[in-house]
């Protein structure tokens, strides 16, 4: 099965060109690390990152950060990305194990014998839960960006459960594999941050501008990835209502990063969408590598 472009004129360019000029745009912008990254193997190798998957226009520069991290620390061979399930559509944890998936800027494998090492257990094969489902496909073009023309392979997975018995299980299925491939191996955890405002029906408080809110917010669950506690983030997600879409996925890749002996988190970036468009409503946006 080849997977078409769901979201391509939409979360970012259709054009061939055009896209590569946005992604190069992403980097070296003020919000962005302000370089296009040069191939490179510093020490230590990048395990896992977070990245945002909002269009590229608000949140593309954010995820430039984590994406220059995975360059300079030595591009992966293959890449095990985890997305929320925004569309209710298919099982629990939905993986694809054989196909491609196709992108304005070319196509990229799946890595099946990477995927069917990872059908087991609460990882169910369903291809439906990914047909419209962007957060997976809009991290593409940034690999394959940076890949400048180095074949690589991913695997996607979408996650509608995002519980922490869940994402632990994920987690150390994913760990499980990763041990078993010669491969070198990053995890994507793609999730956006609060969800503050009007468009969101998720209002502030009195008198606190969205995006403050949303920083607030934020800084909870930022604090809990920092401390490489994936039950630290699920607890406050819940207990502060942190409306974060992607908490299951990041759970999983520290699960994950930390059976595979990571002992470093590094926050690279926050941003949110008022910084672009200041308005009613507000999404935070957050960048970290696990080492």
């Amino acid at each position: 099965m080849k997977r078409k472009a769901v979201v391509a004129g939409q979360f970012y360019e259709r054009d061939t060109k055009e896209l590569q000029r946005r992604i190069k745009q992403c980097f070296v912008e003020k919000r962005g690390p302000q370089e296009v990254p040069q191939k490179n193997n510093q020490q230590p190798p990048v395990k896992g990152i977070v990245v945002p998957h909002a269009g590229y226009l608000y949140s593309g520069a954010i995820a430039a950060h984590a994406y220059k991290k995975l360059i300079d620390h030595g591009f992966a061979e293959s890449f095990i990305i985890l997305g929320p399930n925004h569309t209710g559509v298919g099982s629990g944890v939905s993986l694809m194990t054989e196909g491609s998936w196709e992108t304005p800027l070319g196509t990229v494998p799946i890595d099946e014998d990477l995927a069917q090492q990872l059908w087991t257990g609460i990882i169910d094969k369903d291809e439906t839960a990914h047909l419209h489902e962007h957060s997976i496909e809009v991290q593409l073009p940034f690999l394959q960006f940076c890949a400048s023309g180095t074949p690589f392979t991913f695997v996607p997975i979408c996650m509608a459960m995002q519980d922490l018995e869940t994402a632990q299980e994920v987690g150390t299925l994913l760990a499980q594999a990763i041990k078993q491939t010669k491969n070198h191996v990053a995890i994507i955890a793609s999730s956006d941050f609060s969800h503050v405002g009007f468009n969101y029906m998720t209002m502030p408080p009195r008198d606190i501008r969205v995006d403050v809110y949303a920083e607030q917010q934020d800084k909870r669950a930022l604090d809990s990835i920092l401390a490489y506690d994936p039950g630290k983030l699920l607890d406050v997600v819940y207990r502060h209502n942190i409306s974060m879409c992607g908490y299951g996925p990041v759970a999983a890749m520290l699960t994950a990063t930390k059976i595979l002996g990571g002992s470093q988190v590094e926050l690279l970036k926050y941003g949110t969408s008022y910084e672009v468009s200041p308005g009613d409503s507000c999404v935070g946006y957050g960048a970290f590598a696990v080492y």
